[in-house]
């Protein structure tokens, strides 16, 4: 079967080794991005298409005649028309646990960081004020250890699970919040958000965006948080309000935050996070996911799927 990668640059990296997915199709034509406009060009004549970010809408997914299979080399299916894919018998997969230890990873590396004042440790050695201090040491910012340290994870799936593992590790205590919506189960021992979050040192996003989660963590929560409080968002840009954040660290309401995600990317419109100047924040570019190990994981589960497709399997299937 021809099949055509749409957006390849989303993943793409010179160490990444594509032979496991042209191992299980007769060709495979890679495009680095693909506008809107191009979609149906570059799909014709395919029964298979790898995507990432690009929209598969119903008029796209109903020209394609010879479309059979669409796979996601991303866990979110938001950009595929399911409805429209089932009325045309395309089946949809998407990839799972592929990216688990990078983004734990990614979790704990801005987590000790902001702990342990690496930034501005290293900015005061670059200005000089080790080599003029009076003793051997300098004790300007806090240092903090994980082991006297309470973690809140909201989201407790695959990498709120995982996340939960290596905070053990480090001998954290871990609460666990309850799913907006859900009736409390007696003695589960997992808590509402309030709770959640006046009782924990970190707060650690790992749920979807829905209309419930949506804003999540906004001024109202974050006035709730400790003063010395930490927030890490690995999962989607939605879940905090952006301008209540930058105000929050702006007044010291919390200590700080790591934020990986933005609710527009690449934010090309601005976000009051981007414009925040402050030592108490880190943003980094949606790369939690993306090791080069975490990627390369992602091709051959995607292979793994269009396999399991041709030999009448299911694996991975949402439509």
């Amino acid at each position: 079967m021809n099949a055509v990668f749409l957006d390849f640059a989303t993943v793409h990296s010179d160490q990444l080794d594509l032979g496991p997915l042209e191992s299980v199709v007769s060709s495979l034509t890679i495009h680095d991005q693909t506008e809107s406009d191009e979609v149906a060009d570059r799909i014709a004549g395919c029964e298979i298409v790898i995507l990432n970010k690009v929209q598969m809408t119903r008029e796209i997914i109903e020209a394609a005649e010879q479309l059979r299979f669409i796979g996601l080399i991303a866990t979110g299916v938001d950009n595929v028309d399911l409805e429209a894919a089932r009325d045309s018998g395309v089946a949809v997969c998407n990839i799972r646990a592929y990216c688990t230890n990078s983004v734990v990873e990614h979790v704990f590396a801005v987590l000790l960081r902001m702990t342990h004042s690496i930034d501005c440790y290293h900015q005061s050695v670059r200005a000089g004020e080790w080599q003029n201090a009076k003793n051997f040491c300098m004790l300007d910012f806090p240092l903090r250890e994980l082991s006297a340290m309470t973690l809140g994870i909201i989201g407790y799936g695959e990498l709120g699970r995982a996340v939960h593992r290596i905070a053990a590790a480090f001998g954290m205590q871990v609460k666990i919040g309850r799913r907006s919506g859900t009736d409390a189960v007696e003695d589960d021992g997992r808590l509402e958000l309030d709770a959640l979050l006046v009782s924990c040192d970190v707060i650690s996003l790992h749920c979807p965006l829905t209309d419930d989660t949506r804003n999540l963590i906004d001024a109202r929560a974050l006035s709730v948080m400790k003063p010395g409080a930490l927030l890490i968002n690995t999962a989607r840009g939605g879940l905090v309000d952006s301008q209540a954040l930058v105000e929050a660290l702006e007044s010291r309401a919390i200590a700080g935050a790591a934020i990986d995600v933005l609710g527009q990317e690449p934010p090309v419109e601005g976000d009051p996070l981007l414009d925040y100047d402050g030592s108490n924040l880190i943003v980094t570019p949606h790369i939690a996911w993306a090791t080069v190990e975490a990627r390369q994981n992602a091709v051959a589960e995607v292979a793994a799927n269009v396999r399991a497709f041709l030999d009448g399997g299911d694996r991975n299937r949402i439509v």
